[in-house]
């Protein structure tokens, strides 16, 4: 398993990624109200990539596709997990769940993060998922320091999840990320109970590993496909879903979030 550790250099420009896209996703959370088309969220992520001498880590992803990710942005709206392609006919309306994902390339380094939010008034129910998938995030990333290995973040975020009573995908997971948006190590939302399991290689958190934590969390089954636009992927039995990322970097002390709102 071949992991980039950041030198002290590279990580100062994760973080200025990191900024960029913390900028839009706070830009793209004051435009989220009912009438809005995702369109107008993924064109307003567009406008402050140019403006920062930035481009989307999405747009044309993956290049070698006979279907690449045709847009800045991902906008995923209530069953959708993940992946959902913005578009002028995604009119946001009132009570709906909308999960927005951006990724921008910076001097030849990424940054990546997504955020959950209820347009207009949540109810009860959809605030506990959406507060419960954050929260899951935030236990992720206290287990990001030396002396962890990479299980420990897995499950303590499976544990977090399930102990609420939903539910979390295995087809999806977070990722190392730098050079690249996917790098290695992946990062389950979970992990097997048996210590010893074909592919799954336990990794030791180490200085200068930067990983992208990406807690997708599902009220009701796992259970999930992927739509006919070949990308957006849904959940099987409609149940509404939440999805929040941060880039974060390892160190000898705590660990740095790269994407946190300046």
């Amino acid at each position: 398993m071949a992991i980039h550790y950041k030198t002290t250099e590279e990580l100062a420009i994760m973080r200025e990624a990191g900024r960029i896209n913390a900028v839009i996703l706070a830009a793209i959370r004051q435009a989220l109200r009912p009438g809005v088309s995702t369109l107008e969220l993924d064109q307003i992520a567009a406008e402050i990539l140019r403006q920062h001498g930035a481009t989307p880590a999405f747009l044309g992803y993956p290049p070698d596709s006979p279907h690449p990710f045709p847009a800045t942005i991902t906008a995923s709206i209530n069953n959708e997990l993940v992946h959902g392609i913005p578009s002028a006919e995604r009119i946001l309306r009132e009570g709906d769940i909308v999960s927005i994902d951006c990724g921008t390339v910076y001097r030849g380094f990424v940054g990546d993060s997504a955020f959950t939010a209820v347009i207009g008034e949540a109810r009860p129910a959809v605030q506990r998922l959406l507060d419960v998938t954050e929260r899951a995030l935030w236990v992720g990333i206290e287990q990001c320091r030396v002396g962890k290995e990479l299980k420990d973040v897995c499950r303590a975020i499976q544990v977090y999840v399930e102990g609420h009573g939903y539910s979390v995908p295995r087809e999806y997971t977070g990722h190392g990320v730098g050079r690249a948006m996917h790098e290695e190590p992946q990062v389950p939302n979970w992990w097997p109970t048996r210590s010893r399991v074909k592919g799954w290689e336990n990794v030791p958190l180490r200085p200068g590993m930067t990983l992208a934590l990406e807690p997708m969390v599902i009220a009701g089954r796992p259970d999930l496909k992927v739509l006919a636009d070949h990308w957006t992927v849904v959940t099987r039995d409609g149940s509404l879903c939440a999805h929040f990322e941060h880039t974060v970097a390892i160190t000898e002390g705590d660990p740095i979030i790269l994407t946190a709102d300046p």
